[in-house]
């Protein structure tokens, strides 16, 4: 892991390790701890590990944790786009042709080579190189897969004017860590990380104006659902950082979400996006896109995340990831509260009967699946309808139970909507936990009665409340020696189990109301 300007990253591996950790920490909140180390002194872990960070690097004794901050506005020059050829990879793609529109008509470029696996048969492929050809582009369409050695050193001998590589070429496989496979996990890498090494190695003796790398903010921040899309675009921003301290030119742009839908996002439902707007994710538009495009060129720094994010929303979430906290607000009060662990639920269902209890912890369940769902109106929830049935897959899985997780203190396992398959049946569960069977029943009532005698205690200075208290106490005091003398009439039907709290205050309303 690089720490400061120039460090290199030599084990590309252990990067792209870290994105799907990254994701992983998501899914699984606080239970893991990424820890970049020198062993120069280990003594500190324990500290370390007290703060809570969710990873860190020790170097020489110190510990160093990630943040984000503004980057300054870039003054660099801005790549000779229009010397030499351009190779785009994904170059038939959404993002693809908007990068060389772009480069066409902002910036000049006059040789392109747009690659990908379909080549002239993709969507669309055609259509682009006749509208770039009437600007005066020349462009040709390969047929390539860059994540094939063989076939990309084929192409790239095709190109000896080469000056300009941008690696926009990716594809996802959604899904959470328990299910990923080493099949899944390769099948997004390869496109990505591995051709991205296979670009590297293959031009690094050129003399290139331009190496930009198209990331994803899902290798920076994690995202549930993610981990191998995660760990592939981690792998980009480390070969980014490699490529630099080695004096070559690169500059990994960590994307999120764009407005344009592509291959990568085509899949996304429209509960998908409200949910990731709702955490503060601002989807770009083209136009934005491409500005932050000509400024990451230009800025000189070898990894860049161009994410618009709405500060607040995500402060008002009241879990601001850590390494956002140097950007986003405190989070409000109410937001934090709602992540205390569960000792406000705690502490409220000590109050309740029994029956309380369970509509509380069911309305809370009820409240939360209607969250995750966008659905406006909770009371709409069936909740004697499995979770499947009204619409939870693995991704609302996760943050339906990290949300009920932060709001009860208690740790649902992965698979809780499945062992426990509807509202009504997972809320029971939830209460077992917050408000144990075991709980003292006796404890409880003299609880209750302390209560009485506080309020006994504050009326105590009115010489008319305290007469009739004492009668009214004097009343009490021998009805509970009735139920307990040795020889009781059989008229006499209830002990102690059986005198609720409840029948002690009938009994007080009845003398006050013969007083």
């Amino acid at each position: 892991m690089a720490t400061t300007t120039g460090d290199d990253v030599e084990d590309l591996a252990a990067a792209a390790v870290r994105g799907l950790l990254r994701t992983a920490q998501q899914e699984n909140p606080d239970r893991l701890v990424v820890i970049d180390h020198d062993d120069s002194d280990l003594g500190v872990l324990p500290a370390m590990l007290a703060t809570g960070e969710p990873e860190a690097a020790v170097r020489a004794g110190t510990v160093l944790v990630p943040r984000l901050v503004k980057a300054a506005v870039p003054d660099g020059k801005t790549s000779a786009w229009d010397t030499g050829t351009v190779l785009i990879t994904g170059g038939t793609g959404t993002l693809g042709g908007l990068v060389a529109r772009h480069l066409v008509t902002t910036h000049g470029a006059r040789d392109l080579v747009l690659a990908s696996r379909g080549g002239d048969t993709a969507r669309g492929a055609v259509e682009l190189a006749t509208e770039l050809e009437a600007l005066g582009a020349r462009i040709r369409v390969a047929a390539c897969d860059v994540a094939d050695r063989a076939q990309l050193t084929a192409l790239l001998d095709t190109i000896p004017a080469l000056r300009s590589v941008v690696h926009t070429a990716g594809v996802v496989d959604d899904g959470v860590i328990g299910s990923m496979t080493a099949d899944r996990v390769e099948t997004v890498l390869r496109p990505k990380a591995n051709a991205a090494w296979h670009l590297h190695e293959l031009t690094r003796r050129l003399d290139l104006d331009a190496f930009v790398l198209f990331s994803s903010a899902t290798g920076v921040l994690g995202s549930a659902g993610q981990g191998n899309y995660a760990a592939a675009n981690a792998f980009l921003d480390a070969l980014a950082v490699h490529r630099r301290a080695q004096g070559l030119p690169a500059v990994s742009v960590a994307w999120g979400l764009w407005e344009q839908r592509s291959g990568l996002t085509a899949h996304l439902s429209e509960q998908d996006v409200a949910r990731m707007t709702s955490t503060g994710a601002v989807p770009l538009s083209d136009e934005r896109g491409l500005e932050l495009f000509d400024a990451a060129c230009r800025s000189g720094e070898p990894t860049l995340v161009a994410t618009p994010l709405h500060l607040r929303a995500v402060a008002a979430t009241g879990t601001v990831p850590p390494v956002l906290s140097a950007l986003a607000p405190a989070p409000p009060r109410r937001a934090a509260e709602a992540g205390d662990g569960g000792v406000a639920l705690r502490q409220s269902l000590a109050e309740m009967s029994g029956a309380e209890q369970s509509q509380t912890v069911l309305g809370l369940v009820r409240g939360q699946v209607a969250t995750v769902l966008r659905h406006p109106d909770p009371s709409a929830i069936d909740t004697a309808r499995t979770f499947q049935e009204i619409g939870f897959d693995s991704l609302t899985a996760v943050e339906l139970r990290n949300r009920l997780g932060a709001t009860t203190g208690i740790r649902l396992a992965a698979t809780a909507i499945f062992d426990y398959p509807t509202p009504v049946a997972l809320a029971e569960h939830l209460l077992v936990g917050i408000v144990p069977e075991t709980a003292d029943p006796v404890a409880a009532r003299l609880s209750e009665l302390d209560k009485v005698a506080a309020m006994i205690s504050a009326m105590a200075e009115d010489d008319t409340l305290r007469e009739q208290l004492s009668s009214r106490m004097e009343t009490i005091v021998a009805m509970w020696a009735d139920l307990h003398r040795p020889e009781r009439p059989g008229t006499v039907e209830r002990d102690l189990e059986s005198a609720s709290l409840d029948d002690m205050f009938g009994i007080i309303d009845q003398e006050l109301d013969g007083s």
